[in-house]
């Protein structure tokens, strides 16, 4: 399977609290539920096309725990509009990178507590068409730093918030990304897909 992640950010590279002004809360953060009314119908086809591809999802600890609150126990009558994604989440295995993680409650979780590196590619290993990560900003660091990475999907809402946890660090390793797609929709959200493509090349005096 192709490992691929998805990440919405703002323009300046938050991605704590997207969904609901509860969802995330730590560190004093107050500018949840950025994400909400941002994406035409174009970009809502594009995210649930997205997730039908997903064979099976990987997510770090407290996305998962995010998803599974917000997800699992909702019915297809309760996504009008979201039903690819919810039937994408509901029906295909789900996997966890966790070693505080025991006893999920959301149907088909298997929890990795071993050595993720091995877990993983045992996964990517495995026929299929995607692995997908949604959010777990952590994971999605740590999947690159160890080039795991196949494909990396930036979907950029145009707000800047000024505060809260960023997808990529002050101070953080370098990656040089090949651009595979690029489209804006009609309220400005801009889709990015890149493939990794080794450090950068830096001009030499």
């Amino acid at each position: 399977m192709k490992l691929t992640t998805m990440t919405q950010v703002t323009i300046d590279g938050v991605m704590q609290g997207n969904g609901a002004t509860s969802d995330d809360r730590r560190n004093g953060f107050e500018r949840g539920g950025w994400a909400r009314g941002w994406g035409d119908n174009a970009t809502v086809t594009y995210l649930n096309e997205t997730f039908q591809r997903a064979d099976a999802f990987l997510f770090g600890r407290r996305t998962y725990e995010l998803f599974a609150r917000a997800w699992g126990s909702l019915t297809v009558q309760d996504v009008p509009g979201w039903e690819p994604v919810w039937r994408a989440l509901d029906t295909r295995p789900k996997y966890v990178v966790s070693t505080t993680l025991t006893d999920p409650a959301w149907s088909g979780t298997t929890v990795l507590s071993g050595d993720p590196a091995a877990a993983i590619a045992d996964l990517k290993a495995q026929p299929g068409g995607e692995l997908q990560v949604h959010g777990s900003g952590a994971l999605i660091r740590w999947l690159l730093e160890n080039d795991l990475v196949d494909e990396m999907t930036l979907v950029v809402v145009p707000v800047v918030l000024g505060q809260g946890a960023r997808l990529f660090p002050d101070d953080g390793p370098d990656l040089a990304l090949d651009v595979v797609e690029s489209r804006v929709d009609s309220k400005g959200v801009t889709i990015q897909v890149y493939r990794p493509a080794g450090r950068p090349r830096y001009k030499t005096a």
